[in-house]
């Protein structure tokens, strides 16, 4: 059997759908989570549906100084580890609140590398492993509507693109994921264009793909890579008095 697929920040619409995805394909999976004893009727419903095995962990991405031993403590190094670990907030109370602000980067940049970073390299001594970052197309410039979110995607992003480079001579792939807009609970009651707009679903089966395929990095629906071209490629001048 092959090694388990690690979900970490596992209570996300978004890391559950990763799971089932991985799931269907006959992986086992570890869930990670704060809490993770709320996880109890995903892992009934996982082993049930798909037949395999399931364990549970509790996971903290702002423990840093936990994280090696999250790591060691594993009953079996994942051949796979998707970190769908991340926090918004709102840019107002971002940028209203510095303190708040700092959470959101802790949450999406340092806390995600930190524990990857780990996982890196217990899986480089092994010779083997995919790691896979969900980040965003938020950090690929920064705008006035989210650029604390932003900003820590953008780091994040930064990241995982060396980490690949470094790793890939040394059997470990990393991939990136650029969801875009995803229908969760985090983005209820917001206004979101359909057509750029994923459901959960489509990123698990878009994760799922990217290991398989060795895919470096992926946007989940690839209209978003040209919205982003365009605006990547807007005068700074003309930027600055656009509110998107």
């Amino acid at each position: 059997m092959s090694r388990p697929v690690l979900i970490l920040g596992a209570a996300s619409d978004m890391a559950r759908a990763i799971a089932r995805a991985f799931a269907a394909e006959g992986h086992d999976i570890q869930l990670a989570a704060r809490n993770v004893g709320r996880l109890a009727d995903d892992k009934a419903d996982l082993v049930i549906r798909y037949g395999i095995e399931v364990t549970l962990h509790e996971f903290d991405a702002l423990d840093l100084d936990g994280h090696a031993a999250f790591v060691e403590g594993l009953p079996d190094l994942p051949e796979i580890a998707v970190c769908a670990v991340g926090a918004m907030g709102t840019q107002e109370e971002n940028a209203a609140d510095p303190m708040a602000g700092a959470m959101v980067m802790r949450a999406n940049y340092e806390g995600p590398a930190s524990i990857l970073a780990h996982l890196a390299n217990a899986m480089e001594a092994r010779g083997s492993g995919t790691l896979v970052g969900i980040s965003s197309v938020a950090g690929e410039r920064g705008r006035a509507s989210n650029y604390v979110y932003g900003s820590a995607k953008a780091g994040f992003t930064a990241f995982l693109s060396g980490l690949r480079n470094r790793l890939a001579k040394k059997g470990v792939h990393v991939v990136t994921v650029l969801p875009g807009f995803v229908a969760t609970s985090m983005t209820e009651g917001m206004d979101l264009p359909e057509r750029l707009t994923a459901q959960p679903e489509e990123v698990g089966d878009a994760v799922v793909r990217a290991v398989n395929k060795r895919r470096n990095v992926i946007y989940v629906r690839p209209i978003w890579r040209i919205v982003m071209g365009v605006i990547k490629a807007i005068p700074e001048p003309v930027f600055k008095k656009t509110s998107i």
